[in-house]
């Protein structure tokens, strides 16, 4: 089952259940995905079992919201700031080759980086027996809701970037019970977007070319993730296909389990805070930047897997430079 969120035309906001084609039908008395989760904690229940009993034979059309620039996230937070987006890196087999790359570039000798380091302790112990911690991963903050572009909606190019590239891989989502138990809504696809020329003059500029527009949906999967997710990321300049390829997720591609993802991000008090919403990436090993493409503004990112439901498209703009400045109490 796949729900998404939409405003109809009169601006009211709408959760629905999506299929393969053009309906969504529309499920009574919630306005929001997160509202659904929450009776679901909070009656004991699937969030599935709740879209049963709610969906009303009512359909609405799903490219017409699209088109209209009506599409939301398929999860969204009151108070943004208590939606937090974060990630994890060297996590699908194949996904060390580009980071290795970059890295070596800038270093004089050749020797074994951090990257790789990394994504070899994930092979050795990234896939722990069920109850057991493995490895931690590489981890970072992303932003808060405020940094979420809706499907369709501009992922931003700020002047002070040193580029703009799509990341295609799947979040997971997540909402924090009143007890502090973070229970898992479902899966979506994302495009986690990052600066890597800035990451390339130095890893240690990771974290804030990370800080950066991201996107996510326009679907909510719920259950669980499959074990072999395959899709197709592609940039589109002026209507045609400018680059494309294959990527692959789910754990048979993976370096990690979910469920070591998970705890090593839910390990930390902070991140389990009653009514908070988490949107985790699992990182990808696809990259346009890796085949060196260089977005540019205008440039349409489009990740596709049939898995997930229609495909997340988010146009890219570059915005002009802002100098702020802080002003002294």
């Amino acid at each position: 089952m796949r729900l998404n969120q939409f405003r109809d035309p009169a601006g009211d906001r709408r959760v629905a259940v999506t299929g393969d084609g053009d309906r969504m039908e529309i499920i009574r008395g919630f306005d929001s995905v997160y509202a659904l989760a929450r009776e679901a904690i909070a009656s004991g229940s699937s969030m599935a079992s709740l879209v049963a009993d709610r969906a009303n034979g009512e359909t609405s059309s799903y490219e017409e919201a699209a088109a209209g620039g009506r599409l939301l996230p398929p999860i969204d937070h009151p108070d943004p700031s208590h939606l937090h987006v974060t990630g994890t890196g060297l996590t699908h087999l194949g996904s060390a080759d580009t980071r290795d790359k970059m890295h070596k570039a800038t270093q004089e000798i050749e020797q074994i980086t951090d990257s790789m380091k990394m994504f070899r302790m994930g092979l050795e112990n990234g896939k722990p027996p069920p109850g057991e911690a493995g490895v931690q991963p590489e981890w970072f903050y992303k932003g808060n809701g405020h940094s979420v572009a809706a499907p369709e909606a501009d992922l931003l190019l700020p002047a002070f970037a040193s580029d703009g590239g799509e990341e295609p891989e799947i979040a997971g989502i997540y909402v924090i019970g009143d007890d502090g138990s973070p229970y898992r809504a479902g899966f979506a696809l994302g495009n986690e977007y990052s600066d890597h020329v800035m990451e390339r003059v130095n890893y240690l500029w990771l974290a804030p070319s990370k800080i950066r527009t991201c996107s996510f949906g326009p679907e909510l999967l719920l259950g669980d993730l499959p074990a072999d997710v395959r899709g197709t990321s592609r940039i589109l300049r002026g209507g045609q296909v400018h680059w494309e390829k294959p990527f692959l997720s789910g754990e048979a591609n993976m370096s990690h389990t979910v469920a070591n993802l998970e705890y090593h991000h839910f390990k930390y008090p902070i991140f389990r805070q009653p009514g908070d919403i988490h949107v985790h990436y699992f990182g990808t090993a696809t990259l346009s930047f890796g085949d060196q493409i260089k977005p540019e503004d205008g440039d349409v990112f489009e990740v596709d897997c049939p898995a997930f439901g229609h495909s997340l498209r988010n146009p890219l703009r570059a915005v002009g430079e802002e100098h702020v400045v802080v002003k002294v109490l």
